[in-house]
């Protein structure tokens, strides 16, 4: 172990928080702003309310880096993880069993969450945001246990390069498109049409494809690249100019994901490599900001709310598909909306939903039950 590496040796409170911040817009937060900007009217609200919808196709809204956010932070905790594994003297061969057993049930929860117990194969949908978050982060993790960081920074750059250059120079034609960024016309849609089993999302294109997911394996690596830094000994005793230089980093991500949306748009739905830049740079600015505050000001006591969430990100995410969240929110609060003005309608749902959310998320915590893939 190289010296310096201990000084983050506890668990980052930090990363918790954003975690669970990540995750607080997709239980219920979105609806509370939301209903917040239909109550008020109120211009900035309304904006914020606009930002809680994903774009249709390119471009970019905050709820668009909701995913990646989620796969870079998975990739900033994995350089902890195996630090610890290799403390413990664990081989590398148990150490592979896990980063591939991780991703394969990421992968299977995700046709899960997608499907339910159906058995009609033909019917199922494969692609799905945990299935490409298992496999992103399966690779990225494989690439860098094999790799030291100046290839790792190569592969992170070659995977965005070649795929914006498999998709200028092999356009589809096969829906009579000559777009190789349009919805019928790129690539990565074509394979998903030609080679992914199942039904896709949008019946011509499937955003958690098979081709797009190469570039999200870029998104984790980059969360990984963030948490070799953190753990590294560089600046270990000048902690407000690492900040500095991840705010430096995310800016430069931010501007080159602009510049390079004029050649190749920024898209989630294809995980443009404009978008991984773009959203990779948001990612890392919001860590910096949420590291400063809580780990380095020690500023946590108003984190706590995300903390709780943060530390089960998965099991919120599944319960809200399996259990019925929305009934629980009704039966405690639908009395407040039974009296109050139809103005008021989303604004209770919002916080009703993300109530009972919280609180069951807070239960597990309290008994320390944590759900790890």
């Amino acid at each position: 172990m190289e010296k310096g590496h201990n000084i983050h040796s506890e668990r980052l409170y930090s990363l918790d928080a954003l975690r669970g911040f990540d995750m607080f817009w997709i239980m219920g937060g979105a609806g509370i702003f939301t209903g917040l900007a239909t109550l008020t009217n109120w211009a900035p609200l309304n904006w914020w309310a606009d930002q809680l919808k994903h774009v249709q196709w390119q471009g970019f809204r905050f709820y668009d880096l909701i995913f990646p956010l989620f796969l870079y932070i998975a990739g900033i905790s994995f350089p902890f993880s195996l630090a610890k594994r290799t403390a413990l003297n664990q081989s590398r061969k148990s150490i592979y069993r896990h980063v591939i057993f991780r991703g394969l049930i990421l992968v299977f929860l995700g046709i899960l969450y997608n499907n339910a117990v159906r058995f009609n194969l033909a019917g199922l949908r494969y692609g799905s945001v945990l299935g490409r978050i298992g496999l992103a982060w399966m690779f990225a993790a494989i690439i860098y246990m094999n790799t030291k960081l100046t290839l790792r920074i190569v592969w992170f750059w070659v995977i965005l390069a070649g795929y914006w250059l498999l998709l200028l120079l092999f356009p589809a034609h096969d829906l009579g498109s000559s777009d190789p960024f349009s919805q019928t016309g790129n690539l990565a849609s074509y394979i998903d049409r030609l080679l992914m089993p199942g039904k896709l999302l949008l019946d011509n294109h499937d955003p958690e494809g098979l081709l797009s997911t190469v570039p999200a394996i870029g998104t984790a690596l980059l969360g990984m690249l963030t948490g070799d830094f953190m753990r590294s000994g560089y600046q270990a005793d000048k902690l407000i100019r690492k900040v500095t230089i991840m705010v430096i980093a995310s800016v430069f991500l931010i501007v080159l994901g602009k510049i390079w949306d004029t050649v190749f748009p920024i898209n989630k739905n294809i995980w443009s490599s404009s978008f991984v830049c773009f959203a990779g740079g948001l990612s890392l600015l919001l860590f910096a900001i949420f590291y400063l505050v809580i780990d380095v000001w020690k500023f946590r006591k108003w984190a706590f709310f995300f903390v709780v969430i943060g530390l089960n990100p998965i099991t919120i995410y599944l319960a809200n598909r399996i259990i019925n969240f929305r009934h629980a929110a009704d039966f405690f609060f639908g009395g407040f909306t039974a009296i109050l003005p139809e103005t008021w309608h989303g604004l209770i749902g919002g916080i009703g939903l993300t109530t009972i959310g919280w609180l069951f998320l807070y239960f597990l915590y309290k008994k320390k039950i944590f759900l790890k893939v």
